[in-house]
């Protein structure tokens, strides 16, 4: 089987190698476990690969380098105006030898690709749309023509559109589904947990004013002011690294909040093993990896209610739904910390449900998507 992968994911070449960034290539990797060939379309940067990017285990790949495009000022409306073209036809290249094609949306060559797909009515498709699906949500004008494409049973046949969460009046080709990121043998015991020391929260994610990093060290900020023993340590790097840095110099907290950048998963799975809360006070999400990775360790999540997260949370029966309102938020974790019984209720009931979604459980799932 030849497996076309259209993906908005910069790839990096090394050794013979492409690596990228590691929790989608983990994820690919599972796809193409029983393809004979992959193809990948995607752009490809000559920078040196980091700690936070992995290498595809397929031994068969060709990749196609797309140049990257954007139309957020006029130079790149311009530039991506001579480019679409060019891109369209290697996308169509490539789809002329597919037998199944997998579009990685939201992104601009995922929405290329639901433009492209329209030609092969015949030939089998899924796609990953990551981000959010929710029909109410405030999104820009090429994630809502993407979803409509995609979703447009007319235009897109033959295809199974995989979305975070359940949603009213989806069509039939839109499936909820998941992602995960442990196997069943990493079902280890969760270290017992109190509140009688200093309560740790962790951050992970990247640091960019979408993910609202300085709210969550607000929040610890608050919360010490009122003399809790608290303790923050935000994972990843990003463009609001510079100012978190300032305020955190600026406000004295140096001895509570960490920033500890870019680590492996198996530093941040330690991580997550010695906190208490797991922190995202995030505009948009899809299925939101660090909570639910946090929840599997224990971790009470804290979140705010975009796209499937209160189903993730059960409306608040296994952590706790942000109001982005900080005295309001202050006050309910505020709340969670003098009930211990409640605060370990929430922790069972949030690794009881993460672990149910499991990478053991999610390869089933790929596998009864490939062999339709």
């Amino acid at each position: 089987m030849n497996f076309v992968i259209i993906t908005h994911v910069v790839h990096i070449l090394e050794q013979n190698h492409y690596f990228a960034y590691a929790p989608y290539v983990r994820e690919m990797n599972i796809w193409t476990k029983h393809i004979d060939k992959v193809i990948i379309l995607g752009p490809k940067s000559k920078s040196q690969k980091t700690s936070i990017d992995t290498k595809y285990e397929h031994e068969n790949i060709e990749f196609v380098s797309i140049s990257e495009f954007d139309v957020l000022n006029l130079k790149g409306i311009f530039s991506t105006f001579f480019k679409i073209p060019k891109i369209c036809w290697r996308i169509y290249s490539a789809m002329q030898k597919a037998d199944h094609i997998h579009l990685r949306c939201p992104g601009n060559m995922g929405l290329l690709g639901c433009i492209v797909q329209i030609l092969f009515p015949n030939t089998i498709k899924t796609a990953k749309y990551a981000g959010n699906w929710d029909p109410k949500s405030s999104q820009p004008i090429t994630y809502k023509l993407q979803k409509w494409i995609l979703s447009n049973t007319f235009l897109t046949r033959n295809m199974q559109v995989l979305v975070y969460g359940q949603w009213e009046g989806s069509t039939k080709n839109v499936k909820p589904f998941f992602t995960a990121t442990y196997k069943e043998v990493d079902k280890s015991v969760i270290i017992p947990k109190n509140l009688q020391k200093q309560i740790r929260f962790i951050f992970v994610g990247a640091l960019v004013s979408g993910k609202n990093p300085l709210y969550a060290v607000q929040l610890i900020e608050a919360l010490r002011k009122e003399e809790h023993n608290v303790a923050l340590h935000l994972y990843g790097e990003g463009a609001e690294r510079i100012k978190l840095e300032h305020y955190i110099i600026q406000k004295k907290l140096e001895d509570i909040i960490l920033l500890k950048g870019n680590q492996t998963q198996e530093m941040v799975k330690i991580a997550y093993e010695q906190s208490h809360f797991v922190i995202l006070p995030s505009d948009s999400e899809g299925w939101p990896k660090a909570i639910a990775e946090g929840m599997f360790w224990g971790c009470v999540p804290l979140a705010t209610k975009v796209s499937c997260v209160p189903y993730m949370l059960d409306s608040g029966n296994r952590g706790v739904l942000l109001e982005m309102s900080l005295r309001n938020d202050v006050n309910q974790i505020k709340a969670l910390l003098q009930n211990e019984t409640d605060y370990k209720s929430k922790s069972g009931k949030a690794s009881d449900w993460s672990r149910k979604y499991t990478l053991d459980v999610f390869e089933e799932e790929i596998k009864k998507l490939l062999i339709r």
